[in-house]
């Protein structure tokens, strides 16, 4: 997690679909590549997150990927700067906090997959009515509408 970077967090989540879903090392090629500074921060910051995983035990780096990466906003720096007619008008300068997750791919064919599947049962059947009913469609006869006349300037 990255907190209080100086780039607004509209600028980040830009780069959010390049990255999203993709192996670490993948997403540092694709990032490199791309010309903005928050592809920077998210360099670095996959690269620390890299580098945290190698700390544990049991865990291969190859086989994870990214499951989630969110910009949130942090707190605003305000700054006046002058308008016109003697006033002072506002600028917010963002910044922004950056949470990243890092998954391990599973298996397609896991053994807790094959026992859920084993363990559902069939749906049963809706029963089907006994009785049919019968109905009778019966002609509806219907006077002619009369259409009203506008009474007005002839």
């Amino acid at each position: 997690m990255l907190k209080y970077i100086r780039i607004t967090p509209r600028k980040f989540r830009l780069i959010i679909p390049l990255v999203k879903g993709k192996n670490p090392e993948t997403a540092i090629a694709i990032l490199a590549g791309v010309k903005k500074n928050a592809a920077r921060y998210c360099e670095d910051l996959i690269q620390s997150a890299l580098a945290n995983t190698k700390r544990i035990q049991g865990l291969d780096a190859s086989s994870l990927y990214i499951s989630k990466l969110t910009a949130d906003g942090g707190p605003m720096l305000k700054r006046f700067r002058a308008a016109s007619m003697g006033r002072a008008s506002q600028i917010k300068k963002r910044t922004s906090h950056i949470t990243l997750e890092l998954d391990q791919l599973q298996p397609k064919g896991t053994e807790e997959k094959k026992a859920l599947h084993a363990e559902k049962k069939p749906r049963p059947e809706h029963p089907k009515p006994k009785t049919k009913i019968n109905v009778e469609a019966k002609k509806i006869e219907r006077e002619p509408v009369k259409k009203a006349v506008k009474k007005g300037k002839e």
